[in-house]
């Protein structure tokens, strides 16, 4: 008789004491399991407004040459970004996403019981590869919907810890904290720990949103992505700003062909396309107001975003906000929630197109409503 794969003596005592986990349900599966398509979806942050023309042109022209590897060394990709913002190649390192480079990042500083801060319901990503490295994970909770810098600092100070992980913009609230606000948080970090700043939205974010890049300083690293004003998510590009002694580092446990060749020259065309992204920053602003308007028309409250999403308040609890949302994935509309106390009373929505807001708009009376009744027959 086999053992269990918890028992397996495959597995490292880490990896066998550690539950099966999946930080999100794709929309995928829960097509699957209700046998429907999604008719809007906005959960996942993606942008439904899509990559430029320009990179959807270089990809294709580039399916041809699929029968050659990536480039390991993201060159082309990196000297692009590099004099995009100033900075040089070697204080750049490419992943598949910033969930990729978050693996690289903890596999490379964290070991059995390493202390590592961060907010209590932040990015859940980041958690799951702390726990996979045995990582002691600290947190703290949120202030006012924001995560709280001062707090995550002092803590860090009180555990000694090795690495704190923040985004600014924040997911899943929206909300954003000045450039003035981070750069004192940069400049508080303890000696021997690391600020891993997640700036995935930034693109999308209010100028004055971001500190200026200072990859002198050894004890911040900042990452971004092509997912989300770039509209790339299925293409996973991510990458990361920082010393060159720590970018170097990653090449010690970085999967050197994890890169997809069709995916670096996209994400070249995408950058070299400002024109497009100034262009999905306007749609998303169009977007989030509607939502707005939409909470509004339902008595309720949204936080004010500085993302491609915007969190509503449903009025209720946890489980209030749950009843909502199962609502909404009945009536076929993909949304997700916070899943921390206090923010999970919210709902959160990613931005669409027109015709996904009509369908918001139809569907969140209903879901309130049935969800008030203690029901999700709708």
């Amino acid at each position: 008789m086999s053992e269990s794969p918890k028992n397996s003596p495959l597995l490292t005592p880490l990896a066998a004491s550690l539950p099966a986990t999946v930080p999100f349900v794709g929309p995928e599966a829960q097509e699957r399991a209700t046998g429907q398509p999604f008719k809007a979806r906005l959960g996942a942050n993606e942008s439904v407004f899509g990559p430029s023309p320009n990179a959807i042109r270089a990809m294709r022209q580039a399916v041809k040459d699929m029968w050659m590897y990536g480039d390991p060394e993201s060159h082309d990709l990196r000297a692009a970004l590099g004099k995009h913002l100033n900075v040089a190649m070697d204080e750049i390192v490419v992943g598949a996403g910033i969930d990729g480079l978050l693996d690289s990042l903890v596999r490379l500083t964290v070991t059995n019981g390493t202390p590592v801060v961060t907010s209590a319901g932040a990015y859940p990503t980041f958690n799951y590869h702390v726990k996979g490295y045995g990582g002691t994970l600290h947190t703290v909770a949120y202030t006012a919907d924001h995560e709280d810098p001062d707090h995550l600092i002092a803590k860090a100070r009180e555990v000694g810890a090795k690495l704190i992980y923040m985004s600014n913009p924040d997911n899943p609230m929206g909300t954003v904290h000045s450039a003035n606000t981070i750069q004192r948080m940069i400049e508080s970090v303890p000696e021997g720990c690391l600020l891993i700043l997640d700036e995935a939205y930034i693109d999308l974010a209010p100028r004055g949103s971001a500190p200026a890049l200072n990859t002198k300083n050894d004890r911040v690293i900042r990452m971004r992505t092509f997912s989300k004003g770039y509209g790339m998510a299925g293409a996973r590009v991510g990458y990361a700003v920082g010393h060159a002694s720590l970018i170097d580092a990653f090449n010690r446990v970085r999967n050197h062909f994890g890169m997809n060749r069709i995916s670096q020259i996209g994400a070249l065309a995408a950058l070299a396309d400002q024109d497009w992204l100034a262009d999905v920053c306007d749609k998303v602003e169009t977007s989030r107001q509607a939502l707005y308007q939409i909470a509004e028309d339902n008595g309720l409250d949204a936080l004010q975003s500085a993302t491609n999403f915007v969190a509503i308040d449903c009025g209720g609890d946890g489980v209030f906000a749950r009843a909502v949302l199962d609502n909404l994935v009945a009536q076929g509309i993909f949304v997700r929630m916070p899943f921390v106390a206090p923010q999970d009373c919210c709902i959160r929505i990613s931005c669409g197109a027109p015709k996904d807001m009509t369908l918001v708009a139809k569907a969140l009376p209903k879901a309130l409503a049935a969800a008030r009744a203690g029901t999700q027959n709708l």
